[in-house]
């Protein structure tokens, strides 16, 4: 093993933050703070200002739930109870290291402080392990640390792509100096017809896009969950780096990776269908593809064309698939929901539809299935084990699709729900993926 291995094998911003000694002495250096924080001398702290401590962090959480859930209500299924549980563990390390500090002098000050610090970065650090969102401080830092690249363009005049019968890798084979990783490009794709005004793009083109003469490759679109961001499956999910893997096991061929943005802006639920929130079937459906064919060379027809994402954008991958069959020939549903909502389905018809229940149901996936047949559309369901909350859902979205005459698959995958999921999640799927849009066996 080279030194510069070594040293990169051993940089701490690689060091994994979701298992391991990092995040072990980040909770009992937590807790030990928490601890010294709410022990202290006198009476005057036992009889009056720890309970008020104790009310005040109490009061606050209580406060924050409401607002959260019951009047911003960002999240349709609510907050996870453990994100609760460590946001009430923070704000009570806060209010201790307040109310001590008033009769501290500027050393105790200083260490109450940085208690109370401590305390908020166990809990994040909890949170974070739930979620999986930063598996290491590199994942941490890439919106800073990651590099993309320009935008290949221009049509090649030689083409290579499979006869009936066949997958492109029966007939590809990679020329010399390919090279070893693929192109992360962010890009605007307007809505021209939808109307709908996206965030930019990112795109991912394999090695092989590179080529000449050169491979008519599939297109998977991968859609985030909500709150999210497009860039979700590049900073977060590491897509690039699982494609990347993929292709240089196949010559340098992999999907044509297309991520683009169904909600508008971080917060915003769109709920991925044509409504009064915004144009995002259409988007999907017929905006999305019009520029891919415009600016890249790729795989046309259903076969080669495949959506997914994980949460919400899972649910959006379902709808896309039932509800613009002709586009995508598969679909991956990673812990999505079994309809889309904003919390209660009241709720959601009257901010979609203004309460016409009608047009909800025409576009409701486990509905659409009910009333229509999809013999030729290619499913893989995926959930975390110990998801409570998404995995009956997903479960019934299983059933139904096997019902709706879908080839469909059920997978289950450690852990709850978030990037613990995810992540692996899209590995594991690559495959198949690969398979459903004719590009391995």
């Amino acid at each position: 093993m080279t030194t510069a291995t070594l040293a990169v094998q051993w940089n701490p911003i690689d060091w994994p933050l979701t298992h391991g000694p990092i995040p072990l002495a980040v909770l009992v250096a937590g807790w030990g703070s928490l601890l010294l924080l709410a022990l202290a001398r006198g009476r005057s702290w036992w009889n009056r200002r720890l309970p008020a401590a104790l009310f005040s962090a109490a009061a606050l959480s209580l406060v924050l739930d409401v607002v959260v859930d019951d009047w911003w209500h960002p999240f349709p299924e609510g907050l996870p109870r453990y994100v609760t549980w460590w946001i009430a563990v923070a704000l009570l390390g806060l209010c201790l290291a307040g109310f001590r500090m008033p009769r501290l002098g500027r050393r105790g000050k200083l260490l109450a402080v940085a208690a109370g610090a401590l305390v908020l970065l166990m809990a994040s650090s909890q949170v974070n392990r739930g979620f999986g969102q930063y598996p290491s401080g590199r994942v941490m830092l890439a919106p800073w640390l990651s590099k993309t690249q320009g935008l290949t363009t221009g049509f090649d005049a030689r083409t290579v792509s499979p006869p009936p019968g066949k997958v492109l890798a029966d007939v590809w084979q990679a020329p010399p100096g390919l090279p070893a990783k693929g192109t992360v490009s962010i890009e605007p794709i307007p809505g021209g017809k939808s109307g709908f005004k996206a965030r930019d793009a990112y795109i991912y083109l394999p090695p092989a896009y590179q080529a000449s003469p050169r491979p008519l490759l599939p297109v998977v679109v991968l859609v985030t969950g909500q709150p999210g961001n497009p860039g979700d499956w590049v900073l977060g999910g590491q897509v690039n780096e699982a494609l990347d893997a993929f292709a240089a096991e196949h010559d340098g061929l992999a999907p044509i990776v297309v991520m683009p943005d169904q909600l508008g802006s971080i917060w915003n639920n769109t709920l991925c269908m044509d409504s009064k929130l915004g144009n995002v079937q259409t988007y999907l459906a017929e905006d999305v593809p019009n520029w891919v064919h415009q600016h890249l060379q790729a795989a046309k027809g259903r076969g080669s064309w495949s959506i997914g994402g994980a949460s919400m954008g899972g649910t959006c991958a379902l709808q896309m698939a039932v509800n613009a069959p002709d586009v995508y020939g598969s679909f991956l549903d990673m812990s999505g929901q079994e309809e889309p909502t904003l919390g209660t389905r009241e709720q959601t018809v009257a901010a979609a539809f203004g309460g016409d229940h009608a047009k909800f149901d025409a576009i409701d996936p486990l509905q659409v299935m009910r009333r229509k047949r999809f013999p030729d559309t290619a499913a893989a369901i995926v959930v975390g084990r110990t998801d409570g909350e998404f995995r009956p859902q997903q479960e019934k979205v299983y059933q139904a699709a096997l019902d709706a005459g879908m080839k469909a698959r059920f997978d289950l995958m450690p852990g709850g729900h978030g990037w613990v999921v995810f992540r692996p999640g899209i590995v594991d799927q690559l495959p198949w993926l690969a398979q459903q849009t004719g590009l391995i066996r």
